[in-house]
């Protein structure tokens, strides 16, 4: 298959590509020509093709066996440097020029949600610079005997993507109507695509890179559930209470003593807050809160 076939098969492919530091101009050079020239392994490549074209491909145990690690630190590190250089800077810059219109106290709680999520993605990011890449790269060398010390996390891959699909209905429910819509629907789209481009990232990971460097594992399909129909409607009085707590960090548990309710019942109303708002993390919760003056502004630091 020529190159220039398969990014007009699936365009979202380009990002992989330049990532992979496989340069332009292909002409009519078949892919397994493209990647021998930037010494990148075509089974590889096309392996991680599947994983960004297919949400529910699975390698097999087969596949697996003959993946290059160092091509998917490639991958993975050229992803980090282009999330923290340039995606992140450039929402930073448009969600400035969103809030401008808005109330300071407004601007204020918006902004902390998002700097709160970058924080948290530029740490994840850190990690795996810092822990996971590097004993992979010692795998490679032979250094390392079995897999000791490894640590993917699939469970902050799960909170890093609640925290942007948070942001997100933050923006698309709850933004303050100062704010330009042409403006907010620029930032809903830069939203979308950062999550669809992070989603991909964590797919190379779990899909090839954990189950590679772990080798006696089987990888499993993900499941992602069925989002369905979103059903929004106003919030009781007494989930506006239960919201209030979580809002102020008390644990189920507290909350449950608080109102003289049992916990299961706690539970059930905070999963209806979370189907009526969309929002599922404790921060974002916390914004909606504020946003909707169930808190007061200037109680937040």
């Amino acid at each position: 298959m020529k190159m220039v076939g398969l990014i007009d098969h699936n365009p979202d492919l380009l990002g992989l590509i330049v990532r992979m530091e496989l340069p332009l101009g292909f002409g009519e050079q078949t892919v397994a020509e493209v990647c021998r020239r930037a010494r990148v392994d075509v089974t590889t490549f096309l392996l991680m093709c599947q994983v960004y074209t297919l949400p529910r491909f699975v390698p097999s145990h087969s596949e697996l066996r003959v993946v290059r690690p160092e091509d998917l630190l490639r991958y993975l590190r050229s992803s980090h440097r282009y999330y923290v250089g340039t995606s992140l800077v450039s929402m930073s810059h448009a969600l400035e020029e969103l809030l401008a219109p808005a109330p300071q106290a407004k601007q204020k709680v918006i902004r902390r949600f998002y700097e709160d999520y970058r924080t948290d993605l530029e740490k994840h990011f850190e990690f795996e610079e810092n822990v996971v890449f590097p004993y992979v790269d010692a795998l490679v060398r032979g250094e390392f005997a079995d897999g000791e010390g490894y640590g993917l996390d699939e469970e902050d891959h799960t909170h890093i993507g609640e925290k942007i699909e948070d942001l997100k209905n933050i923006v698309l429910k709850y933004l303050p109507e100062e704010c330009d819509p042409a403006a907010a629907s620029a930032f809903v789209a830069r939203i979308y695509t950062l999550a669809a481009d992070l989603h991909r990232h964590s797919a190379i990971e779990e899909k090839l890179l954990d189950p590679v460097v772990r080798d006696d594992r089987q990888i499993a399909g993900h499941s992602h559930g069925e989002t369905g129909e979103e059903s929004r409607s106003e919030l009781s009085a007494r989930e506006k209470e239960i919201l209030v707590a979580v809002a102020q960090g008390m644990l189920n548990k507290e909350i449950a003593d608080r109102y003289n309710l049992s916990i299961h019942t706690v539970i059930t109303h905070r999963k209806n807050i979370t189907r009526k708002t969309g929002i599922k993390t404790v921060a974002g919760l916390t914004v909606y809160a504020l946003l909707n003056g169930l808190i007061d502004p200037d109680s937040v630091e």
